[in-house]
């Protein structure tokens, strides 16, 4: 039986942030909307309401029934979950006059608890509220406070509950780790074996006992996400497991043949299946972006449905679905305000009559790629970037043409290939921990775009009037936040001469500075 916290998500926009530490202390963790709490099983070793935009004084605010959790479970509460047991409980919280919102600086109180054991008096910890509690609930009393704030942390005596006003779990708190490591190891006593090779083990078990044997169909993309799926299936099922690669045409350069090559020594069945001409098609004279993406899916969905229906018994779908698209989907207001649509499949199971078996839907990024390289594949594979599944369809703004694909394609082989090339001594944007070997390593996502701007260039004395590119390179951690990477003026100096010198059809580069939000990574 595997050892877990459970985080109740009252909506806060950092909320996965705790699942994260919970995860980097090699603690199985998963996140449920309070509203929709789970049966609380002999497995769950504590519990942590998370924090929220919400007022714990507005009618409408987030309540839940903690009867079976307080005084029996370990529980941790954060920001609204600090000020919800404050007030759920008798003591006060008021407006706090203006939003105490930034940087503060923790003293602990003498003697103060177990939460704070190790953590150095004064450290900087990030606060986010509007609303400060003003009284105490009677058995509770101060293990911390700063300048602004009475009350930053708190206990109930005679049981295993601890307030903390502030965000432990975000990078701004200086010793959040080790408080969460203490309430997660320390307090809740949990072990920390939820490792790579654990999780593989149990995985694989589970599959083939869910399979049994049937079938499984899985469509490849060559990401990390659906590679590590495919190899966890193979190990679980071995030759039951059929994968399909489609080129849609809409691939960076040479990706279709580098990608059937890269799986040709896994023993994985990979078919691929060429239909270029037909994506092109169904995007003629679309311009607007989400009618690009559902042009896209629709097509995708009737190429794979056809080549699908070559494999005799087959019962399952495979997808590489991970753990932020479970949460996204049963958020605490529902689905999250679309954006953009998700390029997953959709539509395949009802046409095809398919189960679906998700192997990576309790995984972070970052913990799929270290399941990856547990299960020996190979950097190359493990180490790639994210890729949209409308591919470069929503990196051309405006209407997709076979020149316009042509042109992006040079100027982001140009682009991705210098940042291979180009050697760095820095943390790697997914596994900080980990040191990148080039420029490519450090950062979590990059590419070009393709504007649909034409400006007036000389060029061997002679005027052109030729298209815009713009570079983008972000870091993140799971692509939920990013911030665009400061790349060397030397190697943009290089890259730009590159592309404008090899790339016919463009005479300008520009480098995007946005960060996530207010942008997003991709522009469409």
């Amino acid at each position: 039986m595997t050892e877990k916290i459970l985080i109740l998500d009252f909506g806060s926009q950092v909320t996965q942030l705790i699942g994260r530490r919970v995860r980097e202390l090699n603690v199985y963790c998963e996140i449920h909307p309070f509203n929709k709490m789970p049966e609380i099983g002999p497995e769950v070793r504590g519990v942590i309401l998370s924090g929220s935009p919400a007022s714990v004084r507005d009618a409408a605010a987030p309540q839940i029934d903690l009867a079976g959790i307080k005084g029996r479970l370990p529980l941790l509460g954060i920001c609204y979950g600090a000020q919800y047991l404050a007030y759920k409980y008798g003591g006060a919280v008021e407006n706090s006059g203006s939003r105490e919102y930034g940087r503060a600086r923790l003293h602990i109180a003498q003697g103060a608890s177990p939460l704070f054991a190790g953590v150095k008096d004064n450290s900087q910890v990030w606060m986010s509220h509007g609303d400060t509690i003003t009284a105490l609930p009677e058995g509770a009393e101060v293990i911390g406070s700063t300048a602004d704030v009475a009350n930053a942390a708190y206990r109930f005596k005679g049981e295993q509950t601890y307030v903390v006003q502030f965000h432990p779990e975000v990078f701004h708190s200086e010793e959040g780790p080790r408080i969460l490591e203490n309430f997660v190891k320390g307090i809740c006593g949990c072990k920390g074996d939820w490792t790579p090779e654990n999780f593989i083990g149990s995985t694989v078990a589970s599959l083939r006992q869910t399979i049994g044997g049937d079938h499984v169909i899985l469509g490849l993309s060559g990401g990390v996400d659906s590679t590590v799926a495919a190899v966890l299936l193979h190990k679980a099922i071995g030759a039951q497991l059929h994968c399909i690669f489609v080129d849609n045409g809409l691939l960076r350069k040479n990706e279709f043949s580098d990608v059937l090559e890269s799986y040709k020594d896994m023993g994985l069945n990979v078919t691929g299946v060429d239909a270029g001409g037909r994506f092109l098609k169904a995007l003629e004279g679309l311009s607007e972006p989400e009618a690009k993406r559902k042009a896209i899916g629709k097509a995708f969905i009737e190429v794979f449905d056809a080549e699908a229906q070559k494999v005799t018994n087959a019962r399952y779908l495979a997808q590489g679905t991970i753990y932020p698209d479970v949460i996204e989907s049963c958020s605490v207001n529902g689905p999250s305000a679309k954006i953009k649509s998700h390029h997953n499949v959709g539509g395949l199971p009802e046409k095809m009559n398919l189960k679906i078996v998700e192997p990576l839907r309790s995984l972070f990024k970052d913990e799929v790629r270290r399941v990856g390289r547990a299960l020996g594949i190979k950097d190359e594979l493990v180490g790639r970037h994210p890729f949209p599944g409308p591919s470069l369809a929503i990196r051309i703004l405006g209407e997709v043409t076979a020149e316009k694909l042509e042109i992006l394609r040079n100027a982001d082989d140009i682009f991705i290939r210098s940042l291979r090339a180009c050697s760095c001594d820095l943390p790697s944007a997914s596994e900080p921990s980990r040191r990148a070997g080039n420029l490519y390593d450090a950062i979590w996502q990059a590419g070009v775009i393709l504007l649909p701007v034409r400006s007036v260039g000389v060029m061997g004395d002679e005027r052109t009037y030729e298209y815009t590119v713009a570079l983008r390179a972000v870091v993140s951690t799971d692509g939920m936040t990013a911030d665009w990477f400061p790349l060397p003026y030397d190697f943009m100096a290089k890259v730009s001469n590159d592309i404008i010198n090899k790339v016919r059809g463009v005479n300008r580069v520009c480098y995007d500075i946005s960060s996530k939000p207010p942008a997003t990574i991709e522009w469409e």
